[in-house]
């Protein structure tokens, strides 16, 4: 056995939330800790994120006087999971999220806000809340990191205005050209981003997912966590059946990082991985059309390593990826970046076709379902064509809300014009011709989108109909649906649509505590895995909003603790029989 003195207690490979999460838990019980980073910047795929957490019966709503008995959220998960549903790994999490949120609430810099008005996705499943089971990064003033802030990813261009970083106060800038109070809001949010530009070289009031990773950054930093940029893991060190380390690629070459009690994979995954979304992806065929918002380093590093060494992938979920429609956003240097549709197919007065001018989906619906609605269509009647829908609207609609990238009024259109990304028909029959859809089809649609939508209502698909759809929707529409509004007046608009995620959720089969499963389910001694690297708890299903970062920075704690030799409790499994029902 080789006698070399570790480097460190704990090693975790990625600087993402769940990663983050591990390493600080880590940290505050104790442990020598140290975080890897193959990019030059902190905070993968979590700092590009919306920040939001699932985490049921969490410390926030239980403040607000928000109180559910245990078995309502396992009641929802278990109808929405189906067959996938992990009743082990399920009960853990349940158990020690609000645990989680606690520990971060006493002992670190992260600060929550509550979701108490977000209601789940799917709204008429049993179990289904409407608040109460969300939380989300506060603000945070990533001034405080001093010269690390230079580290922190920044806010990604085409989803910020200006280079902020916006969260909970997308709103504003949306009503800025119609509201006194929001525009009132923006030009103050404005002055102070220049301000801290002017100090810092960049902004520093930093949202949404980009405060959990500056906030989970510090408290870090704080505890003595070393963190390594430009450090990129290219092999997993086994020593009598052990994992004892990594081996590590580094701007001045190679070398060994040791370990005395174990490595963490919370690498991001594979969205960027084309071999193993060939494997993994059915939809789009082969996963080649496939555009993920993930950063693109996210190429799947973790699930080799692991798999080297034994480990088994768990690829037997009801969907391999957190399916998101996106756009693709040319750039002026001829490059092109996807932009994911997540808020504006909820308001009034849009709708989805397929190449037909077909509707498939109720538009106001989460993202991941809209996604499934979108192959199930395009596998029944397009087959052996692109993966592909538009999205249209009036001019009053993208003038009052926008349209993908492209920014409401008073914000110009000229570039996306120009470059195609938006086309526009002054008839439907002209915007038809400019997309590729069949003419006859998208004005028969519209036209029987239009005789329900004046009343409000949406036969075919309910649009509307869940508490999930209403938030989604306009609160200001003086109409009887904030999610249903006519097309009525031409300038007409469409935006194309492809295939793409927010991330993976095959990947690493892992126990309780987070320890990777090998080939014969067992654990691997010494091996975590958390985040997008572990296979998502929830079978490649999507229940609610923030169900990728709730259970990743959950096991990080969890797995923290084994790591620790403090193992937490581990609940006894409900005794009910799952319902096989899956939304």
């Amino acid at each position: 056995m080789n006698d070399a003195e570790p480097d460190c207690d704990l090693l975790v490979v990625g600087s993402g939330g769940a990663g983050l999460c591990a390493a600080v838990t880590a940290a505050h019980l104790g442990l020598r800790v140290i975080v890897i980073e193959k990019e030059s910047v902190l905070g993968g795929t979590t700092a590009w994120s919306g920040g939001w957490m699932w985490i049921p019966r969490n410390p926030l709503a239980q403040a607000a006087g928000i109180r559910e008995p245990l078995d309502e959220p396992r009641r929802y998960l278990r109808h929405i999971l189906g067959a996938q549903y992990n009743a082990e790994r399920i009960e853990m999490f349940l158990a020690h999220g609000p645990e989680m949120v606690r520990f971060h609430q006493e002992h670190t810099a992260l600060s929550f806000i509550d979701g108490n008005a977000i209601p789940d996705m799917h709204g008429q499943a049993p179990g289904a809340r409407t608040g109460g089971r969300s939380v989300c990064a506060a603000p945070f003033d990533a001034a405080v990191l001093g010269p690390e802030l230079k580290r922190l990813r920044p806010q990604r261009d085409i989803l910020s205005f200006l280079g902020m970083s916006i969260g909970g106060d997308l709103r504003h800038f949306l009503r800025a050209g119609r509201a006194v109070d929001s525009a009132w809001y923006v030009a103050r949010r404005i002055a102070r981003h220049g301000w801290e530009c002017l100090r810092h070289g960049q902004g520093t009031t930093r949202m949404a997912g980009n405060a959990l990773v500056a906030a989970l950054l510090k408290s870090a930093l704080d505890r003595g966590v070393r963190v390594l940029t430009s450090h990129a893991a290219i092999g997993l060190m086994v020593e009598q059946g052990r994992i004892v380390g990594v081996r590590v690629r580094t701007p001045t070459g190679e070398r060994e990082l040791r370990a005395a009690r174990g490595v963490v994979l919370a690498a991001g995954g594979f969205p960027h991985d084309a071999a193993r979304r060939e494997a993994f992806f059915a939809q789009p065929p082969g996963g080649l059309a496939h555009w993920s918002a993930a950063p693109a380093a996210n190429t799947g590093d973790g699930l080799r390593l692991a798999e080297d060494a034994g480990a088994r992938i768990d690829g037997g979920l009801a969907d391999p990826a957190a399916w998101a429609p996106v756009s693709l956003v040319p750039r002026a240097d001829g490059s092109v970046a996807a932009f994911p549709h997540l808020a504006e197919r909820g308001k009034p007065g849009l709708i989805a076709v397929d190449r037909d001018g077909a509707r498939f989906a109720d538009e106001a619906g989460d993202y991941h379902s809209f996604m499934r609605g979108l192959f199930a269509r395009c596998a029944e009647r397009h087959a052996g064509q692109p993966v592909e829908a538009w999205l249209v609207c009036d001019h009053r609609f993208q003038r009052r809300f926008g349209l993908g990238h492209s920014k409401p009024w008073p914000l110009p259109l000229g570039w996306h014009l120009r470059s195609g990304y938006l086309r526009r028909g002054r008839t439907l029959q002209e915007l038809a011709a400019a997309c590729g859809i069949d003419a006859p089809g998208l004005i028969e649609t519209v036209r029987a989108y239009n005789l329900h939508a004046r009343e409000g209502l949406d036969p075919p698909y309910g649009r509307g109909g869940t508490p999930y759809d209403r938030m989604q929707g306009d609160a200001e529409h003086s109409g009887p649906n904030p999610c249903v509004a006519p097309m009525e007046r031409g300038l007409f608009y469409a935006v194309r649509i492809v295939p793409g995620s927010l991330g993976t959720f095959a990947g690493l089969a892992t126990d309780v505590h987070g320890c990777v499963l090998d080939a014969h389910n067992q654990a691997m001694p010494g091996l975590y895995a958390a985040g997008n690297d572990m296979a998502s708890i929830m079978g490649g299903h999507y229940p609610s909003g923030g169900i990728t970062l709730g259970p990743g920075l959950t096991f990080g704690y969890i797995l923290a603790h084994h790591a620790a030799g403090q193992a937490l409790s581990v609940p006894q499994v409900h005794s009910s029989t799952p319902e096989l029902l899956a939304a």
